[in-house]
């Protein structure tokens, strides 16, 4: 099935609730299977399996374009609390089969209906520690390889309400479509709580931010939690930045708890015409019902859906980072985004005594301490040698994944240090970095890692030569790092952040006097050929050797000329970068001459 193209045809319809409608039908617990089953409704599958061909059936009959299986809860993490964690892929593959067996009794030519593989948030939440990462992975891999054998058309990962959790499922997916040498659309579906956040405190953005790298997500949306009046905010957010099409399956309003049963009380013709709104007004391409909907609100809707079109959305996309709880654009005005330095055991004494003596809490406050100094984003680097840097990582990252509110920008040359960060963050990380010293072997090991986290990347402009000292070497290996990442790797232009290096003019050397100047027309270069890339530098490295309040006044100068020939990030200490006014006119004027290498030479005449 080709999705994208039907959105871009009509307005789809999903089913309703599959709870609601199996609650209708009066079910005990010996169709269950039993006392200890009850509530397990996918298990209903094989114990009951006319009672879900009816929720099936009822939808259908409705006008769905799309129906879910009832396998919302079949992973092995969900099944494991009634014993049944053994048949996981079968009973996905039964529900998908039995769903699709629905399906193509009412499917025609003129309406082909379609089925989605239902994947649920589990019972675990990975950024609590509940689960780890590949635990939670291979559990998904197991339900959507069931799905998949069982022929449904698309998955549908809903009602998430943890940015690690979808990446958990995201991996799955992509591992399971390599296995099989197939692919299908996939859909993820957020939840935001009546607080505004997913469970986790996650902004909406944030969200966005942390999904829209990932190419196999054909939409994007929300389910469940509310109705759609609360969800107006969230969805008028997503029509106008994202650049995926939206979903939107909101619960029949807001619950009432009546006789310890939640009771929904959206009508039909409420449901309709909030979604009405939706879709002409704010450019909504697909649509259905969660929790409290039932047939007659999916009627309403199929009803709906012949009779309009989606606006059509201009969104305003700007490539950014994310934590779990909100996005930090890669590039602001004024310029730049500040990325704090001092979480880095190469740089910060403090920070590499704390780790040696494994203070892991201080290292979080020591993070939380730049951000008050006005940090955008934080650089992380744990390396140190004769210790495990896997380990010291997981253990940072995994508090800092809740405790930090901004990005951060992983920082190691080791390959299982960059994953193993990557698998305990739920947001979008940057990662630190790719060159091309080895010619393409570092690429190799890294690109995918981006690719299979979502994650941006840092380019060093340094090929089998080393480092590059001109402006026109170091747009050359730009050019090389763009085409390699795109064309091989299938990496973007605005996922690709290049760092042009500097040396440092504190060295007095004749070779470096040029540095600081070459490294500004450099970016100067690839902000021009390429201004969807961006660009950072560690800024502190051109006044190394000097002493501290020389190092500041250089370091200022040389930022700002940096950000004038178009730098979008700086790597430094915030707090040390001093605004230009505050640098009296003659210190200005000396750091600028030896940026820009103005000698002037004066020469004895002859007796």
């Amino acid at each position: 099935m080709d999705l994208n193209k039907l959105i871009q045809e009509r307005v789809l319809v999903f089913d309703g609730a599959t709870g609601t409608n199996l609650q209708t039908q009066d079910l005990t617990p010996d169709d269950f299977g039993g006392e200890y089953y009850a509530g397990c409704n996918e298990y209903l599958i094989r114990t009951k399996p006319s009672a879900v061909e009816r929720v099936h059936s009822d939808y259908l009959a409705a006008g769905a374009d799309i129906i879910e299986t009832d396998t919302f809860g079949t992973s092995s993490i969900v099944l494991a609390e009634y014993g049944l964690e053994a048949i996981a892929y079968d009973l996905s593959k039964e529900g998908a089969a039995l769903a699709k067996k629905m399906a193509m009794q009412f499917s025609t030519k003129e309406k082909p209906r379609f089925v989605a593989g239902s994947i649920g948030p589990t019972t675990k939440l990975p950024s609590l520690g509940h689960i780890g990462f590949d635990p939670m992975r291979d559990s998904y891999y197991e339900q959507m390889a069931g799905l998949l054998d069982g022929g449904v058309d698309l998955f549908i990962i809903e009602t998430c309400q943890d940015l690690l959790q979808i990446k958990a499922a995201l991996a799955a997916a992509q591992d399971l479509f390599r296995d099989k040498r197939t692919r299908i659309p996939v859909i993820t579906s957020v939840t935001i709580e009546t607080m505004g956040t997913m469970l986790m405190g996650t902004e909406i953005g944030a969200a966005l931010t942390a999904l829209e790298p990932y190419d196999i997500i054909s939409l994007i949306g929300m389910n469940c939690a509310t109705g759609p009046q609360e969800m107006e905010e969230n969805v008028r957010f997503l029509t106008q930045t994202s650049p995926l099409p939206i979903f939107v399956m909101p619960n029949a309003g807001l619950p009432e708890n009546v006789g310890g049963v939640a009771h929904y009380h959206l009508t039909p013709e409420e449901l309709e015409r909030h979604m009405k709104h939706f879709i002409e007004d704010l450019g909504v391409s697909v649509i259905g019902g969660c929790c409290g909907t039932t047939k007659e609100h999916i009627a309403r809707l199929s009803d709906l859906a012949g009779r309009v079109s989606p606006k059509k959305r201009s969104f305003e996309w700007t490539p950014s980072a994310a934590s779990i709880y909100s996005s930090v654009p890669m590039h602001v005005d004024p310029a730049p985004v500040i990325v704090g330095e001092r979480c880095n055991t190469n740089g910060s004494k403090k920070f590499k005594d704390l780790l040696l003596n494994e203070e892991w809490d201080a290292c979080v406050s020591m993070a939380k301490e730049q951000i008050r100094e006005g940090a955008h984003m934080l650089d992380l680097c744990v390396a140190f040698v004769g210790r495990d840097e896997v380990r010291d990582m997981r253990e940072v990252i995994s508090r800092m994944n809740t405790a930090v509110t901004v990005p951060l920008v992983i920082d190691s040359t080791e390959y299982p240090v960059i994953e193993e960060a990557l698998k305990h963050y739920a947001g979008r990380s940057i990662v630190n970095s790719i060159n091309l010293e080895d010619g393409e072997e570092r690429m190799a090991h890294v690109l995918p890692l981006c690719k299979k986290y979502g994650a941006a990347v840092v380019a060093l402009t340094i090929d089998e030569d080393g480092m590059a000292h001109t402006r026109e070497k170091k747009f050359e290996i730009a050019e090389r790092i763009i085409d390699l990442s795109i064309n091989k790797y299938g990496m973007r232009e605005e996922d690709l952040i290049f760092d042009t290096l500097t040396f440092t003019l504190g060295g007095g050397q004749e070779e470096f006097r040029k540095a600081g100047i070459e490294t500004i027309e450099a970016i100067r270069m690839i902000k021009t050929a390429h201004p969807k890339c961006r660009t950072i530098l560690g800024v502190s490295n051109i006044s190394f050797g000097l002493n501290p309040h020389s190092r500041h006044v250089l370091n200022s100068v040389f930022l700002s000329y940096a950000i004038e020939a178009g730098l979008d990030m700086a790597i430094v200490h915030g707090a040390k970068i001093m605004p230009l006014h505050k640098i009296d006119e003659k210190g200005r004027e000396l750091a600028r001459k030896i940026i820009f290498d103005e000698r002037v030479f004066e020469y004895a005449s002859a007796a």
